[in-house]
């Protein structure tokens, strides 16, 4: 639970920091701050994603006892890419007092990326340690403290010095603030290393994770691609519009996504440690539906509300592209969603992870295809059009693969289909208030779509959710029943 909660609290702040920042810098500045930020994520994503998932995929508690070697070598290759990155970052802001004096230079604004990556880097690997350990606690810790610093940090630059860069590096150096400040329980007991040990473990890391980055390298460079795609040809102003639909529904969608992936994922690996790898396949597919069953209302229910989320909490500069960009990407978003969290996790339990690769190819291959087709007919909502042709053929291709062949992962369809079925009573029940005023819209939206899907859900026990409610205040009343025995 301390999990679920760090990223209701981390999606919470992400969210108002991302429309006050977009209120601050206004649509030409953030239009280039969301394009520093798509950078910074590709860097982030080459360098260091490959450790990352290292780190869920083999890293626990008890390797963390029994297995030095796995958190040394994974400390280490970041010690080693993350100097790399600084010294980088440092050559560019050298270069850029000498070339381009300014903080919107070029060189500027790269070394203000790197920063940025390069303390997402250090976060996110610290953090996926904390889930892998299963110690929600210290995971809370560290995505408040990180919070709280953000939150300060990048509306303050943004507040005083109203340029992206700045805006960038008070990212990168809030993100490893927080991981200096809770270093001490972050540690593991100290052993000594053994080079022989350690060189197995980064072949070991490279083999599964390099696929991995690949294709997450590629889903990442979608969004930098479609950013200055539009930036060239309908400006900054045009793409600080596009940035911001992207970043509030891609957050809106996919926030929960992550926050069960932390869970259900390092729940399938420990299944596997315990029970083997057939069980852990299974426990997959059990996982699938879950993730269906959870998401697929987020999508449909942030549609329902998104013209009275853009009248009311939108900045009024961004009113107008946004719902229509937003309404464009919300399918694509979802198909990324089922990709990252439904489809991968079985190809990673298997130490599979090529095909993945391939079904990026084939996303980035349809969605140039569809900046050159469509945009001279659509205009810049051509380009999100593209960009959710893209992603739902990578989608489709991904499941093909992973349901079809002898070794087919086994799905709960009827879970699956009776989220589809709530999901669209969900939708039916809204649909009317869409036109109200915007403030009743959500009032009324919010509420009767969590009843409605709620309980079809419990009627049904869709993806054995209720099942799943009424072990947990089980295990809520039981120590006070206890107290009054």
């Amino acid at each position: 639970m301390a999990v679920i909660a760090a990223f209701v609290l981390n999606a919470g702040l992400n969210f108002v920091l991302g429309l006050l920042i977009a209120k601050l810098l206004g649509p030409a500045d953030f239009g280039l701050f969301a394009l520093a930020t798509a950078g910074a994520i590709v860097a982030n994503t080459v360098l260091f994603e490959w450790l990352r998932l290292s780190a869920t995929r083999f890293y626990s508690v008890r390797v963390r006892l029994d297995e030095p070697w796995i958190r040394q070598g994974l400390d280490r290759a970041y010690a080693v890419f993350g100097l790399g990155l600084f010294a980088a970052a440092l050559l560019c802001a050298a270069l850029g007092i000498v070339i381009e004096p300014g903080p919107e230079g070029r060189l500027a604004i790269t070394a203000g990326a790197a920063l940025a990556a390069l303390g997402i880097g250090i976060f996110d690997y610290h953090a996926a340690l904390a889930r892998a350990r299963f110690d929600g606690g210290l995971y809370f810790r560290l995505v408040a403290v990180k919070n709280v610093l953000s939150f300060a940090m990048m509306a303050g630059a943004a507040w005083f010095f109203p340029q992206p860069v700045w805006v960038l590096a008070a990212a990168g150096i809030s993100q490893a603030l927080a991981i200096a400040i809770l270093r001490r329980p972050l540690r593991d007991p100290v052993s000594p290393r053994l080079r022989v040990r350690l060189t197995e473990t980064w072949r070991l890391f490279v083999a599964y994770g390099l696929p991995l980055i690949a294709a997450n390298a590629i889903y990442q460079l979608l969004p930098f691609i479609n950013r200055a795609s539009i930036a060239a040809h309908g400006g900054l102003a045009e793409a600080g519009y596009f940035a911001l639909a992207a970043d509030v529904t891609t957050r809106s969608i996919g926030t929960l996504g992550t926050a069960l992936d932390l869970l259900l994922f390092q729940l399938a690996v420990r299944v596997e440690e315990e029970d083997g790898r057939a069980a852990a396949e299974a426990q997959v597919g059990r996982n699938v539906g879950i993730v269906v069953a959870l998401l697929l209302p987020c999508a449909v229910g942030f549609w329902s509300i998104l013209p009275a989320l853009q009248a009311l909490v939108v900045p009024e500069a961004f009113r107008g592209p946004f719902a229509a960009y937003a309404g464009l990407m919300i399918p694509g978003f979802f198909c990324l969603a089922m990709m990252n969290f439904a489809l991968n996790p079985i190809f990673q339990i298997r130490r599979r992870t090529r095909p993945v690769i391939a079904a990026a190819i084939v996303g980035l291959g349809v969605n140039a295809v569809g900046l050159w087709l469509l945009p001279p007919h659509l205009g810049p909502e051509g380009v999100a059009i593209a960009q959710t042709l893209g992603l739902s053929a990578a989608t489709l291709l991904l499941a093909l693969r992973a349901l079809t062949g002898a070794d087919r992962l086994s799905l709960p369809w009827w879970d699956i289909l009776a989220a589809g079925i709530a999901s669209l009573a969900m939708a039916l029940c809204l649909v009317p208030l869409r036109h109200i005023e915007p403030a009743r819209c959500l009032a009324l939206s919010i509420p009767l779509g969590i009843v409605v899907y709620g309980v079809l859900v419990w009627l049904f026990d869709i993806a054995g959710l209720r099942g799943h409610a009424e072990a947990r205040l089980s295990q809520l009343t039981a120590p006070k029943a206890a107290r009054l025995e």
